[in-house]
């Protein structure tokens, strides 16, 4: 079990992250952990663990939490063994079998005779097998290392375990033996993930949200019902709200208009009736408080409704306030722009490909790189690109203007400002206030215009490179995107299915996330093996 009460985070220049977060996990519960990237969700990972200190409130975990982070490249100069703190009782056991059974070299291994085996069954089952202990880190993919830290989980069995974003950079087999793994454990599971067919196996969703954080019963695809039950209500809310303020100011006007009115006529009459200036002046003075009076008592009523309609605008999902609106390509649909036939790849004359590659791209085509991790993915895309020369087989390339987007958004230059990285797009000659509208429209506000690259979240850069996108001239014929939605929310990644299927160019995509391929309309797969 593991209770939370009131935790509080502060970050070092005492902004306050998230306060009196109040959370409870019961025993062989699993449970997610969402929210918008930002909001938390890995430091309060790191705080459950003990490798943060709550600036205030109270832990309580009845286990030793295994947590597998997000990022591994503080562990690339440990071994395998040293990584999964199982070294020194393999150098123990070690130790005893060649017949050095001291007291130091028993202690250490504390009985567990059985780690050496429990040890490679786990990298078998992870599909490790070639791998040593002794191996590096450093030299291994962002994919194995992965599956080494949960090759860990089989070798320690925890009963508590925390798992940042596992299926990141995991090949579609692996996944599934993820997936098995968190359908068959007894363990209590947190897990942070964005990947929909992971969430949907666990059984309540807890969302991390600067308000706090809220649990939901039932997996990620009941959450998201809900949460659209919600947002369709406050979007009538918000129409009601709309609504009543113009009346609220319509029946101002009329009620203004109205006085003034009668004030005017009243006036003509006291003319007429030949009242003294000084009553004049004091029955005016009276007019004129009467409907200052009014006015303030309409004021106030349409200013709540101002500002209820305003906190109902600001819980509305960034999704639904950005507009898109990607140029057309200029090329017509079912144009060929690419043809492999028989095309292979080598180095160190070993080819890369069990059998050579025929394929052809056309306009309009959304296509999926399949493979597993090692299978030449990233090498394709350079031959479709021009970048690379097969070495066996014959291409063919049409005429096209070709965007690759990688996990990290590489295109942006992460030295220079938001604004400038737009203005580098604007081939067409907009005007300063049309960049800065196209930016507002996808959320950077005039407080992120000079805000530097390298300060945005990944989900901050994908933005800015879809905003780049429209403010270029004409739309890419082609769009490579290379597992992009690794580093992105849930939301952010809604984000880009919503801009990738208004674009109406050619796709090509790798990713192991089968429900996105699913969202974003793939009809084609060209398999590596």
């Amino acid at each position: 079990m593991v209770i939370l009460q009131n935790i509080s985070y502060l970050h070092s220049n005492k902004d306050v992250l998230f306060d009196k977060i109040t959370f409870t996990v019961n025993h062989q519960e699993k449970i997610a952990l969402i929210g918008n990237n930002g909001v938390g969700k890995s430091t309060l990972l790191k705080i459950i663990t003990g490798q943060l200190k709550p600036a205030d409130g109270l832990l309580k975990t009845d286990s030793t939490p295994f947590y597998l982070p997000q990022i591994f490249g503080q562990f690339n100069h440990l071994t395998i063994a040293q990584a999964l703190q199982v070294d020194d009782k393999l150098n123990a056991l070690q130790e005893i079998l060649n017949g050095n059974v001291s007291e130091e070299n028993l202690n250490t291994l504390n009985d567990d005779w059985t780690i050496e085996e429990r040890c490679n069954e786990a990298l078998q089952y992870w599909q490790l097998q070639d791998l040593s202990l002794n191996q590096k880190l450093e030299t291994l993919s962002g994919g194995q290392k992965t599956k080494v830290f949960l090759a860990g989980i089989s070798i320690h069995q925890p009963e508590l375990i925390l798992l940042d974003e596992p299926s990141n950079h995991l090949d579609i087999e692996a996944r599934e033996l993820l997936y098995n793994f968190i359908k068959n454990t007894s363990s209590t599971l947190i897990i942070v993930s964005h990947d929909r067919k992971l969430l949907n196996l666990l059984n309540s969703v807890a969302e991390l949200s600067k308000h706090g954080i809220t649990v939901h019963g039932g997996n990620y695809d009941f959450y998201a019902e809900q949460k659209q039950i919600e947002n369709n209500a406050l979007s009538h809310d918000i129409q009601s709200k709309e609504k009543a303020l113009r009346k609220a100011k319509e029946k101002e006007r009329e009620t203004l208009e109205r006085q003034n009115k009668l004030d005017s006529r009243g006036e003509k009459k006291q003319k007429k009736a030949g009242v003294s200036r000084i009553m004049m002046n004091t029955l005016r003075n009276s007019a004129e408080n009467s409907t200052a009076k009014t006015k303030g008592v309409h004021a106030e009523k349409i200013g709540g409704i101002s500002n209820e309609l305003q906190k109902l605008r600001s819980s509305v999902p960034d999704i639904d306030q950005m507009k898109f609106g990607f140029d057309k390509t200029d090329l017509h649909k079912g144009k060929i722009l690419f043809t492999a036939t028989e095309i292979n790849h080598s180095f160190e004359d070993h080819l890369l490909w069990k059998n050579p590659l025929n394929f052809q791209i056309r306009s309009g085509d959304r296509i999926a790189l399949k493979g597993l991790n090692g299978s030449g993915k990233t090498t394709l895309i350079k031959i479709i690109m021009g970048k690379l020369i097969p070495k066996t087989g014959t291409i063919f390339k049409a005429e096209s203007k070709i965007i690759y987007i990688d996990q990290d958004y590489s295109l942006i230059e992460n030295e220079i400002s938001v604004y400038e990285q737009a203005q580098k797009f604007n081939t067409s000659g907009l005007q300063e206030h049309d960049i800065k509208m196209k930016l507002n429209k996808f959320l950077f506000s005039q407080n992120d215009w000079n805000k530097p690259c390298f300060a945005l979240s990944g989900g901050e850069k994908m933005r800015l490179m879809l905003c780049c996108l429209t403010i270029n001239t004409q739309a890419p014929d082609i769009i490579i995107l290379d597992e992009p939605t690794n580093n992105l929310d849930i939301q952010n990644i809604e984000i880009l299915t919503v801009a990738i299927n208004e674009y109406q160019g050619t796709l090509i995509v790798v990713s192991h996330d089968v429900h996105f391929l699913e969202e974003i309309k793939v009809e084609d797969f060209i398999e590596l093996s």
